[in-house]
């Protein structure tokens, strides 16, 4: 048998953003640049334990042969390096691809993910290209985002700034911006991206540029995190549990958490369970304080997927799934007064007890349509 080359430099894309910036759609412009030939991979990291954002990617994508791996449970940067180590060698080594590109949660450290990207075990491996940060301009506006630490972590861990959806900004507000990346991270590149034509051609030439650009930030990386042994992908053998070490193969499946200042709640259903689409949207839409609604759901107008953020409702025809998947994730601002039997309008309360989430359980299978007969 013939030895497989060593992999060696292979260059490496994070797409970063806070949640609901737009990363899934700059990624699915990123896959859309591939020659038909070239082999490329993608690490998706969701901050849920049911993977969906894998079936978001633009179906075009398997007639590229892109090798897709999702990690879903938590953030890859927290806690230590190894799920992002084991799904980074899984990947080379499964499918030994000639780019790689990762998409880490919203809600991710980037800061931390940059760290132990640059960590030495990965310099001969990675060829660290410049990390690119997703800025919605509608979320920007807003002083709970702009205050939030989280949100401004993304801008200053990155190389590339993208603001899209900046459109409805005048002059001085589009200046203001500019500003505000200016001051937490002066050497970031900035690209406004609208749905203009011309100025789409614009981006699409830049986007291809920096998949070829090395990451100054990366490159200047200098502060040290604990280091890690670099695992052989032949001793990457277990399978990852789940946070609370909960099944999800047995269907039907959910868990409902609460980490990072955010509450979620996700449903793992058979593949025969199907809903009334339009009842299905109304009650999503009514869930209080949401910040993101994503899933792949069998309907009554065939099989759907979902990606809904505040500001835009996507919901496209997709092809059948093994199951169906739904996540929510909703503010921990929301405030209630009383939850009980109003589970369609009222939110879940704070603090700290655990949150009753059995009348929100109950509502969505009241949504399930019987079987026919």
């Amino acid at each position: 048998m013939t030895p497989s080359l060593p992999i060696h430099n292979i260059p490496c894309t994070l797409v970063t953003g806070f949640l609901g910036a737009g990363k899934t759609t700059l990624m699915n412009r990123l896959l859309a640049t591939k020659v038909p030939d070239a082999r490329w991979a993608l690490l998706i990291n969701e901050f849920g334990r049911i993977g969906i954002d894998g079936a978001l990617v633009d179906g075009a994508a398997a007639d590229k042969a892109i090798a897709i791996r999702e990690v879903s449970g938590g953030c890859i940067c927290c806690t230590s390096q190894l799920p992002l180590q084991i799904a980074i060698m899984r990947l080379l080594a499964e499918h030994r691809p000639e780019r790689l590109l990762i998409e880490p949660t919203g809600l991710a450290h980037p800061k931390v993910l940059t760290q132990q990207l640059s960590e030495p075990h990965w310099k001969n491996t990675l060829s660290m290209r410049a990390v690119m940060t997703v800025l919605h301009a509608g979320q920007w506006q807003q002083p709970k985002y702009r205050e939030h630490d989280g949100y401004c972590a993304h801008i200053k861990a990155a190389d590339v700034v993208l603001v899209n959806r900046y459109e409805a900004l005048d002059d001085d507000e589009r200046e203001a911006l500019a500003a505000w990346i200016q001051t937490l991270n002066a050497n970031a590149r900035l690209i406004w991206d609208s749905h203009d034509d011309a100025e789409q051609k614009q981006t699409s030439a830049a986007l291809s540029e920096l998949l070829n650009t090395p990451s100054h930030l990366i490159g200047q990386q200098t502060q040290h995190v604990q280091r890690f042994g670099l695992q052989s992908p032949q001793q990457v053998t277990m399978n990852t549990p789940t946070a609370d070490g909960t099944d999800t193969e047995t269907l039907p499946y959910r868990y409902h958490d609460m980490q990072e200042g955010v509450l979620i709640s996700g449903w793992r259903l058979p593949s025969d369970w199907q809903f009334d689409g339009n009842a299905l949207q109304d009650w999503l839409l009514a869930l209080p304080d949401w910040q993101r609604i994503k899933g792949v759901v069998r309907t009554n107008t065939g099989w759907q997927q979902l990606n809904f953020t505040p500001d835009s409702l996507s919901m496209r025809t997709t092809t059948p799934q093994a199951d169906n998947r739904l996540e929510v994730i909703l503010s921990v601002s929301v405030d209630d007064t009383n939850q009980e039997n109003n589970a369609h309008k009222k939110a879940p309360s704070r603090g700290k007890t655990p949150i009753d989430w059995t009348p929100y359980d109950t509502a969505l299978m009241d949504l399930v349509l019987p079987s026919p007969s």
